[in-house]
């Protein structure tokens, strides 16, 4: 009887420290890398989460900005971090899909480096010109471009900037030039300047300029006008058929993270993107709140892999 009580007490001690260890995540602040960026819709998303992530759990959810290599930077220090669940990776499309068919040498892979948490949303891009730009329609664009080949350029700042003005042009028969730029906002101050003729860009960093009169938007890139900006045309409603070039989020952490980590991420996310005030606050930014299982993202991520290798050989884009 006494080996049998000792016994118990022996496992006891060692499964404690197992259920202490889980109960304690997070046991210090916890790192949150974005692909763009400050400014940028992802950094303004990824505050908004990181606050409410941070008042649920009682630790610092600090939001760092890894901008550069088409996300690769951020994607690849948070492949490589310690998988305890203190280094989260909140991004999107970018670097979980779009990469692998725009890159020729990937420094991470989307599917076998990382743990899914959740989606976390949708988002529509808007061509934009500066305000004071003499084109007045995509028409007017195209009619330039077809015109004056080389003259029209476009800036990108992400995947979705990339491949919608890859598509016009391949829907169009143009030449347009192609200027990168680190991330959207940076991308948006150049065509306000007059130093690029248009991007596509979100409505949350796109609106204090549009309000203002400095930018305007020309149509969304998406099948349907959004209802955010029921004013806005769609490209494909413009006679663009079939452009379509939505954007997603999701958030990651390292793979080999504890699966109880995961499901209490998980779990706390689809609390907070329940909240109507969450939802209202992403509705003002043009993002379209919604979650997953992290299956159910682990199983997007390679779907998406798929269709943007389709979107990205039909635009006629070669990986670099």
């Amino acid at each position: 009887m006494k080996q049998i009580v000792r016994l118990v007490v022996a496992l006891c001690v060692v499964a404690v420290p197992g259920i202490v260890a889980a109960q304690a995540w997070p046991s210090a602040p916890v790192r949150m890398l974005i692909p763009f960026a400050a400014g940028s819709a992802t950094d303004v998303y990824a505050r908004l989460v990181a606050k409410h992530l941070s008042d649920a759990f009682g630790q610092q959810f600090i939001v760092e900005p890894k901008p550069g290599a088409n996300g690769s930077i951020a994607a690849q220090q948070v492949a490589k971090s310690k998988p305890d669940g203190l280094t989260l990776f909140f991004t999107t499309n970018t670097t979980h899909a779009a990469n692998p068919s725009l890159m020729k040498q990937m420094t991470y892979d989307p599917v076998k480096d990382f743990e899914p948490v959740t989606k976390i949303g949708g988002i529509a891009f808007f061509m934009a010109v500066s305000g004071a730009s003499p084109y007045k329609s995509v028409a007017e664009i195209v009619e330039a471009a077809k015109g004056q080949p080389g003259k029209i350029a476009y800036a990108s700042g992400n995947s979705v900037g990339l491949l919608s003005g890859a598509t016009l042009q391949k829907m169009t028969g143009t030449q347009m030039t192609h200027v990168p730029y680190k991330s959207t906002p940076q991308g948006l101050v150049d065509v306000i300047g007059g130093q690029v003729t248009f991007l596509f860009v979100d409505l949350s960093v796109s609106r204090p300029h549009t309000q203002s009169g400095r930018a305007k938007l020309l149509a969304v890139a998406t099948l349907n006008r959004s209802p955010l900006a029921p004013e806005i045309p769609s490209m494909d409603e413009l006679g663009f058929k079939g452009f379509d070039i939505p954007a997603w989020f999701g958030l990651f952490a390292a793979a080999g993270t504890p699966r109880d980590t995961v499901v209490r991420l998980n779990a706390e996310m689809v609390r907070i993107m329940a909240r109507p005030d969450v939802k209202q606050t992403l509705a003002s930014m043009g993002i379209d709140a919604y979650t997953s299982t992290p299956e159910e993202l682990g199983d997007y991520v390679k779907s998406e892999i798929q269709k943007w290798a389709r979107l990205v050989k039909d635009a006629g884009i070669q990986p670099e």
